[in-house]
């Protein structure tokens, strides 16, 4: 009875749903995916922009020369110092914010791209970015578009796949939990059961237990003879 016990235990956790919750369970990681996946979009904003920048250095003198007129001498209305600034700006709060605080929230996206297309409107305007060839249009756009592409995967990505995550989390936890009970008030009614029954138990009747001999007939022929045979003296 015991090793049938331990079968049926054994049958129960081989079952098709116990191993995809252990799958699952082995599965889950402390950032998801579709977070990770936000984070390096979020660094290849800071690299892209990093590199027009570097680009737009290069194609109006020098580094150097660059480098000192837009970053020693800057100048808000024809510098692209400030929209390098601006992309470490929004690399920074949101890697603090969604990689290492673990933000549920769409609020800290909210703040840097608000602050993101304020800014970038307002340099647009007032400066004399246009007037500065192709990297006057670009660095603009491209610093527009990807901050309201980060906002547009966390809030339409990131946050809703990751609240699908904790209801099916939650779901199989519970069911995880019923089964355990249920298996263990089983697994004890069968040892109550086993508790409860004698440890010997009555063999199979034999036919022999039940066979009596056949009485002998009273004063028969051949006990007369032997009787006869026994009295006769001895010559």
């Amino acid at each position: 009875m015991d090793s049938q016990c331990s079968s049926s235990v054994g049958n129960i956790n081989s079952t098709p749903v116990s191993a995809r919750i252990e799958s699952y369970e082995g599965e889950k990681k402390c950032i998801s995916d579709v977070r990770r996946t936000f984070c390096l979009f979020v660094t290849f904003d800071l690299l892209f922009v990093t590199l027009l920048w570097i680009i737009e250095l290069n194609v109006n003198g020098g580094i150097k020369e660059q480098l000192r007129k837009e970053v020693l001498e800057y100048d808000y209305h024809q510098s692209f110092f400030d929209i390098f600034l601006l992309a470490v700006f929004r690399f920074a709060a949101l890697i603090l914010a969604y990689a290492v605080c673990k933000l549920r929230h769409w609020w800290a996206i909210a703040i840097t791209t608000t602050i993101a297309t304020g800014f970038l409107i307002v340099k647009v305007v007032v400066s004399k970015l246009l007037s500065q060839g192709a990297f006057g249009y670009l660095l603009p756009i491209i610093s527009f578009i990807l901050a309201w592409i980060e906002t547009w995967l966390l809030d339409f990505k990131v946050l809703p796949q990751e609240a699908g995550d904790e209801i099916s989390e939650s779901l199989i936890s519970n069911y995880s939990e019923t089964r355990n009970s249920s298996h263990n008030y089983g697994y004890l009614s069968v040892q109550n059961t086993l508790d409860q029954e004698p440890l010997l138990y009555p063999g199979p009747v034999s036919e022999g237990q039940f066979y009596s001999p056949p009485e002998s007939m009273a004063d028969s022929d051949e006990d007369l003879d032997d009787k006869h045979d026994l009295e006769k003296p001895i010559v």
